[in-house]
């Protein structure tokens, strides 16, 4: 792997995105409805380590954006910002939004939660794309 390529700034934004698009999709975008498909009430959120759950998530974030950028930084040219965000949108579609529907349908849990759980990654993916090949 040739970290020589990498902008950081652009992997630290891309992974910082996680948390905007997270905070507008499993907010007022699907919060109420990811929160009744999960089981979920107001006073279960309350309850949780949010530093350990932010801290985490932001590292492997991190890991995702920065592989995204290998990945797109691999061979002798640079991608435009529509091959970013096409790259973006095949692995968020094709290798994550799928993997979980695998895993929705074989622990049985409801294709609204599959939806909104792996097309999160599809629209994140996609604009880490973006990110990452624009800047």
């Amino acid at each position: 792997m040739d970290f020589s390529s990498i902008n950081w700034l652009a992997v630290v934004i891309a992974a910082v995105s996680a948390f905007v698009v997270g905070g507008l999709w499993y907010g007022p975008i699907f919060g109420k409805a990811w929160m009744a498909e999960m089981g979920y009430s107001e006073d279960d959120l309350k309850d949780a380590n949010m530093v350990k759950i932010y801290g985490t998530a932001f590292v492997l974030e991190f890991i995702i954006a920065l592989q995204l950028a290998l990945f797109l930084n691999h061979g002798d040219t640079s991608p435009s910002i529509g091959q970013g965000a096409a790259y973006g949108f095949h692995i968020g579609f094709f290798f994550i939004a799928l993997s979980m529907g695998v895993n929705a349908l074989f622990s049985r849990s409801s294709l609204k939660l599959w939806f909104i759980n792996g097309f999160y990654f599809v629209v994140l993916l996609t604009l880490m794309g973006v990110i990452l090949t624009a800047m």
